[in-house]
């Protein structure tokens, strides 16, 4: 299995991404699986989506460093949680590649996007008119991805239901690199926070942003 990347974010959160190069079989072969988890593999069929639940489950098992069982499962806001360990998790995939982020004390969140021009054509849903306007976002495809990608981990930090990227989450102005962080302004129910989102660009064309903030 190999793991690309594996990093302490702080002395309680780590976050890993692993290249998926294996077949469903040798996935498989790492996993204790119970009947429920059995049946969502089989309404999962074969192919990508089939890769990157089975990719995500065994980066969790080698981050927890474990032979038990772990019991993953999702709330009715569909946030991941481990019934039977004490961690914070966040789980994402794209095309070859699946992230995991995992805290003991605090909220996390972790996307991993494919970098595509496609994204040109949705950005007026997920971005207002004023981070349109900014010049590090706009018409550029990696800002786009970076901005989507910080408000997709801080939709996942957050783990409810109602919480809207263009109208609740506004991304402040920063400098575009390949790996840099930003600020995001986020209206939730309990009051406005100002959260920071960090991001990377990887050598073959992906984009990753994660946040790891007590909730």
């Amino acid at each position: 299995m190999p793991i690309v990347y594996n990093k302490d974010i702080d002395q309680h959160s780590v976050l890993a991404i692993w290249k998926i190069e294996e077949t469903e079989e040798e996935l498989l072969a790492g996993l204790q699986l119970k009947q429920h988890e059995l049946d969502i593999i089989s309404s999962l069929n074969s192919g990508k989506r089939l890769l990157h639940w089975l990719s995500t489950r065994l980066l969790l098992r080698k981050m927890l460093n474990t032979d038990e069982y772990i019991d993953c499962q999702f709330d009715r806001d569909g946030k991941p949680y481990l019934v039977n360990f004490d961690y914070h998790i966040s789980l994402s995939h794209s095309y070859d590649y699946a992230a995991v982020m995992i805290s003991k004390e605090h909220a996390v969140g972790v996307d991993i996007e494919l970098i595509k021009h496609k994204i040109k054509t949705i950005k007026h849903k997920f971005l207002s008119d004023v981070e349109l306007a900014q010049k590090q976002l706009g018409d550029n495809i990696e800002g786009l991805y970076v901005a989507w990608c910080a408000k997709e981990a801080i939709y996942k930090w957050h783990g409810k239901k109602g919480l809207e990227f263009k109208a609740h989450i506004h991304i402040k102005p920063f400098k575009l690199k390949n790996e840099g962080s930003l600020s995001a302004i986020v209206e939730l129910p309990a009051g406005t926070r100002e959260l920071d989102v960090n991001y990377f660009k990887t050598k073959d064309g992906y984009m990753l942003g994660y946040v790891a903030n007590p909730s």
